[in-house]
C-alpha cells in the first residue's frame, strides 16, 4: 500500500477513486479505529517538530560565550593570582551582572512568546468506522476522511473528495489575500501550490461552505512541515554588533598584552622593582580592557528592549535591538503586514460615474438599487458575538452597503429571500431572488465577463438605457489593472416566481446596476512608515504571493516603486549570478514561494546588505529566519513565524518597525560613545605610564590608582551613557555599512589625539609639581587624570552638538554619575582613613584648584573639535 505521507505530492493529479484506493480508505466510512491506531504508530503524531525550548541553564551559559567575557575572566584569574582580590571581585561582579541582565531579558522574552501560543490544541472532525468523531488534530493519520465546515482549521494536507461551495483562506500559507474556491477535479502536475484548488493544506482555514477530504500528508510531510524543515536547516546568524565587538575584543586583547609587556620590560631596564612592575603591568592590562563594555552593551540593549515593549515591539533576542540600526533593506510581506488582511470596497461604478465616496450617492438612483443589491444578495451575517462572519468578499460588500445606510437585516424584512442560485466556478456568479411588494426581484453578481453578456440595459437616474458593453468592460479591465477584484452587479424584476428555476432562465435579460472594485487595502500608517524608512536610507521591498497587478497597486499606494514587478516564474528562470545583478533594482516581487523568499534575502545579503524580513504567515517563516533580523506579527501572525523571528510586533503595525530602527540607532550611537570614552580614558592612562620614563619622570601612578580610576570612571559614568537621548537627525542619515568598523567616522583618531592630550596634561601636572617640590605630586596626577575623564564624558555626549546646546540636564543620570565620581575622588583625598589604602595626601585649595583647571583642558579641546565639525572644517 503506497500510503506513505511522502507520496502525497501528486495527489492533486489523481482522480478521487485512485486517491482513496492508494490510501486504502473509504470516502463514506473512513478508516477503522484499529487501522487509524496502526497508522498513528507508523507515521507518528500529526504535529510539526519543534526545537526543545532552551533550558534556563543553557540561556545562562550562553551569556559567557563571548571573547570579551572570557578575556575578563582571565584577567580576574591573573589578578587573583598576584594577590589583588579586590579587582578580581570587581571583574567577577561586572561579568555576573552582564550575564544576569542578558539571561533575565531572554528568559522573559521566551515566556512572553509562550504566552502568545494557543492554550489548547485544535480538534478535527473525521469519519472512522462510518461515524463522525471529533479528535485532537495531532491524531489525524494518512487516509483519514476529514470533514470541513466554515471556521474549521484544516488539520492536515487533504485531497478534497467532496465540496459544497467550499472556500478556503490560504493567505497564511500562500500570501493570497482572496479566499480560494475549491473543487475535486484532477489538475496538472506542474501547477504551483496556490493553484492546486483540489487540495486543502494544513494550517489554512475554511471560510465558507463545507467539504470532505482524505488526509494525504500529516506532520512534517505536509506543506507546512516542509516550511518548518526549511527553518530547521538554517542556523542563527550573528548580529553586526556581535561581529564588531568580537573583532574589537580580539584586537584589543593582543594590543594590551603587547603594551603591557613593553612597559614591564622598560621598567625592569630602569631598575624598578620586579614585583612593582609586574603589578603595574597587570593593573594596566586590566584597566586597558573595558570590562564595563559588555555590561554597557547589555544594559543598553535591555533598556532599549524594555522601551520597545512599551511601543508594542517584543525583542526575542537581545542583540536584535541594535541590528535594526544596521538594516539597509526591509523585505516585507504584503498581506497582513502592509495591508489589513481584510477585503474592502475601494471603488464603485454606476450610471457612467466612478466614485470612491458612494455613501454620498446613497439617496439617488441607480445607487440606491445597487447598494440594496449588495446588502440583500449577500451571505455574510453577524455572529452571536456581533462580529461579521462569512466570505471576506461578502463581508466587504455587506459593510459597504451598511456604511451607506443599507442594513441587510432591515431590508430582508421588506424583501425576504425566496431562493438562490449559489456561486460556482463555471458560472462565476451568484443570484438571489427576493419577494417585494407582491412581485420578485433577482439580484445577480459575479465576474464582469460572466455577468455583462447577460445584460441588455443599464439602470440610470432617468430609467433604463442600452448598455455600452465595450465601454463597461474597458472600465472593468482598468479597475482590474489597478489591482482591484471587480464584480458586476445586475437585477431583473419578475411579476411572479419563475416556473423555470434554472440559472439559464433566471440569469437572462438582466439590467446592469454597476461595478464594484475590492481590495485588501494598505494599513493607514504604512505609507508614512515607508517614507520614514526611505528618509533613513532603508530600502523597502514588497514580497508577496499575490497577483502582480495587486502587488503593483498596493506598492503605488504606500510609496514603494512598483514600476518593475518580478514574478516567481521570472525569478525561477534566473541563475544566482543573474539575479544578484538585478536584485538591487527590484522593489516588488509577486507570486513567489517560500524558497524564493529565502533566495531574495540571500541575494541581497550576498551584495553586502543587511536585511530585515517582516511577515505574519507560515510562508514568511523561512525568510524571517534567514534574514539578519526577522520581524513577525504578534496578533494576527502564526506561531511558526513568531518562533522564527528576532522581533515580534505586538500590534502588527508596520510603523512600529520605524520606532525600532530609531531605537536601534540610538543604542548603537551610545555604545560607540562609551567605546570612545573608555578607550580614550584607557589610552590616556597607558600613555601616561608609558611616556613618563622616556621624559625622565618616575612612574606616575600606583596599581591601586589605576584600578580606582578604572572602577569609578568606567563604571557609573559609562553606564549612564546608555540613557543618552538620540542625536538630532538620527533618522535622516543612511544606515551604517554592515562591514563598517566600530571605530569609523574619526573615532580612532579621536581616541589617539585626546588620549595624548590627556596624558600630556597629566604629565605636565607631574613635572610641574615635582619641579616646585610638592610632596603631593602623585595625588595631583591621580586627581587630574580622574577628573579629565569626567570632562571628556560630558563633552562626547554628542558627536557634533555642544554640551551647552544639548543641555546639562538632558541626561540627569550621567550628570549624577559625574558628580558622584567627583565626590568619591575627593573622599580619597580628604578622608584620612583612605590615605593608606590609596596612598594619597590632602591637597591644598590652590593645588585642588589647579587640578580642576588642568582637568578641564580635555573638555575644552573636545568642544573645539565639535565646533570645527559643525563648521565643516573637520569631516566625520
Amino acid at each position: 500500500m503506497a500510503n506513505s505521507p511522502e507520496n502525497h505530492i501528486a495527489a492533486h493529479t489523481l482522480p478521487v477513486p485512485d486517491v482513496t484506493e492508494q490510501f486504502a480508505s473509504h470516502p463514506q466510512r473512513g478508516l477503522t479505529e484499529n487501522e487509524a491506531a496502526h497508522r498513528l504508530a507508523r507515521y507518528g503524531p500529526n504535529a510539526l517538530l519543534e526545537k526543545p525550548p532552551r533550558s534556563p541553564w543553557r540561556m545562562l551559559a550562553a551569556q559567557f560565550a563571548d571573547f570579551m567575557i572570557m578575556v575578563l575572566i582571565a584577567a580576574a584569574v591573573v589578578s587573583g593570582l598576584v594577590g589583588d582580590l579586590k579587582d578580581t571581585l570587581t571583574i567577577a561582579v561586572i561579568v555576573l551582572l552582564n550575564a544576569v541582565i542578558g539571561f533575565v531579558q531572554e528568559f522573559r522574552a521566551e515566556r512572553a512568546m509562550a504566552a502568545l501560543k494557543q492554550m489548547t490544541a485544535s480538534n478535527a472532525l473525521v469519519v472512522r468506522d462510518g461515524a463522525h468523531l471529533s479528535i485532537p488534530s495531532g491524531e489525524v493519520v494518512p487516509g483519514d476522511i476529514v470533514l470541513l465546515e466554515a471556521g474549521n482549521l484544516v488539520p492536515a494536507d487533504l485531497r478534497l473528495i467532496e465540496t459544497v461551495q467550499l472556500k478556503i483562506d490560504e493567505s497564511l500559507l500562500t500570501g493570497e489575500s482572496a479566499t480560494v474556491e475549491k473543487h475535486i477535479d484532477v489538475l496538472n502536475a506542474e501547477l504551483p501550490l496556490a493553484e492546486r484548488n483540489n487540495m486543502a493544506y494544513k494550517g489554512t482555514s475554511a471560510s465558507y461552505g463545507r467539504g470532505r477530504g482524505i488526509a494525504v500528508a500529516t506532520g512534517m510531510a505536509t506543506e507546512l512541515g516542509k516550511i518548518a524543515a526549511l527553518l530547521e536547516q538554517d542556523g542563527e546568524s550573528r548580529t553586526p554588533l556581535q561581529k564588531r565587538l568580537a573583532r574589537f575584543g580580539r584586537h584589543l586583547g593582543i594590543a594590551v598584552l603587547a603594551i603591557c609587556a613593553i612597559i614591564f620590560a622598560t621598567g625592569l631596564l630602569r631598575g624598578e622593582p620586579v614585583v612593582l612592575m609586574f603589578l603595574t603591568a597587570v593593573s594596566l592590562a586590566v584597566a586597558a580592557i573595558p570590562e564595563a563594555l559588555p555590561a554597557v552593551v547589555t544594559i543598553s540593549l535591555a533598556l532599549g528592549a524594555h522601551k520597545m515593549v512599551r511601543q508594542h515591539a517584543l525583542i526575542r533576542r537581545l542583540p536584535a535591538v541594535e541590528t535594526l540600526g544596521s538594516v539597509t533593506y526591509i523585505c516585507t510581506d504584503k498581506t497582513g503586514t502592509l495591508t489589513q488582511n481584510k477585503m474592502h470596497v475601494e471603488e464603485v461604478f454606476s450610471d457612467s460615474r466612478t466614485s470612491h465616496a458612494w455613501r454620498d450617492m446613497a439617496h439617488e438612483e441607480p445607487w440606491i438599487t445597487l447598494l440594496a443589491a449588495l446588502a440583500l444578495s449577500n451571505d455574510a451575517q453577524h455572529s452571536h458575538h456581533g462580529k461579521l462572519i462569512g466570505d471576506p468578499t461578502e463581508i466587504a460588500l455587506y459593510q459597504a452597503a451598511l456604511d451607506a445606510g443599507f442594513d441587510k437585516t432591515a431590508l430582508e424584512e421588506i424583501a425576504p429571500r425566496s431562493m438562490e442560485l449559489p456561486f460556482d466556478s463555471e458560472r462565476k456568479r451568484m443570484t438571489t431572488l427576493h419577494r417585494q411588494d407582491g412581485s420578485f426581484i433577482a439580484y445577480t453578481k459575479g465576474a464582469p465577463e460572466s455577468v455583462l453578456p447577460l445584460c441588455d440595459t443599464m439602470l440610470t437616474a432617468s430609467g433604463t438605457s442600452p448598455l455600452p458593453h465595450a465601454e463597461i468592460l474597458a472600465i472593468a479591465e482598468r479597475m482590474a489593472a489597478e489591482g482591484l477584484r471587480v464584480l458586476a452587479v445586475a437585477q431583473r424584476h419578475w411579476p411572479a416566481l419563475p416556473e423555470d428555476a434554472e440559472a439559464s432562465a433566471i440569469e437572462a435579460e438582466l439590467v446592469f446596476l454597476g461595478l464594484v472594485g475590492l481590495m485588501d487595502p494598505p494599513r493607514r500608517e504604512a505609507h508614512h512608515a515607508v517614507e520614514l524608512c526611505r528618509s533613513a536610507g532603508i530600502i523597502p521591498v514588497m514580497i508577496t504571493g499575490d497577483h502582480p497587478a495587486t502587488a503593483r497597486a498596493i506598492a503605488a499606494r504606500i510609496g514603494i516603486d512598483g514600476d518593475t514587478v518580478m514574478t516567481g516564474a521570472e525569478l525561477a528562470k534566473l541563475g544566482d549570478a543573474q539575479f544578484q545583478d538585478r536584485v538591487g533594482t527590484i522593489r516588488v516581487y509577486a507570486r513567489v514561494d517560500p524558497a524564493q523568499k529565502i533566495r531574495i534575502v540571500e541575494a541581497l545579503q550576498a551584495r553586502g546588505e543587511f536585511v530585515a524580513m517582516t511577515g505574519d504567515g507560515v510562508n514568511d517563516a523561512p525568510a524571517i529566519k534567514r534574514a539578519d533580523i526577522g520581524i513577525a506579527m504578534g496578533k494576527e501572525g502564526t506561531d511558526v513565524a513568531r518562533e522564527a523571528s528576532s522581533l515580534v510586533l505586538l500590534d502588527d503595525n508596520f510603523a512600529t518597525i520605524v520606532s525600532a530602527v530609531r531605537e536601534g540607532r540610538r543604542i548603537y550611537d551610545n555604545i560607540r560613545k562609551f567605546i570612545k570614552y573608555t578607550m580614550t580614558s584607557n589610552s590616556g592612562e597607558v600613555l601616561t605610564i608609558f611616556l613618563a620614563p622616556f621624559l625622565g619622570l618616575p612612574i606616575p601612578l600606583l596599581p591601586i590608582h589605576i584600578l580606582w580610576i578604572n572602577l569609578v570612571t568606567d563604571g557609573l559614568p559609562g553606564l549612564a551613557l546608555t540613557a543618552e537621548p538620540e542625536e538630532k537627525g538620527v533618522m535622516e542619515r543612511p544606515p551604517r555599512t554592515p562591514t563598517e568598523s566600530v571605530f569609523a567616522h574619526g573615532m580612532w583618531q579621536h581616541i589617539i589625539w585626546v588620549g595624548f592630550t590627556m596624558a600630556a596634561v597629566t604629565l605636565f601636572t607631574q613635572a610641574w609639581a615635582i619641579h616646585i617640590g610638592s610632596a603631593h605630586w602623585q595625588t595631583m596626577v591621580f586627581t587630574v587624570l580622574t577628573l579629565s575623564q569626567m570632562g571628556h564624558v560630558l563633552a562626547i555626549r554628542s558627536e557634533h552638538e555642544s554640551l551647552f546646546r544639548r543641555g546639562l540636564w538632558s541626561n540627569p543620570m550621567l550628570l549624577g554619575a559625574v558628580a558622584l565620581t567627583f565626590l568619591l575622588q575627593l573622599a580619597t583625598i580628604y578622608i584620612p582613613a583612605l590615605h593608606d589604602i590609596f596612598r594619597t595626601e590632602a591637597l591644598s585649595l590652590d593645588e585642588l584648584a589647579l587640578c580642576l583647571v588642568l582637568s578641564s583642558v580635555v573638555f575644552l579641546c573636545v568642544e573645539i573639535e565639535k565646533m570645527l565639525i559643525r563648521r565643516g572644517l573637520i569631516y566625520r
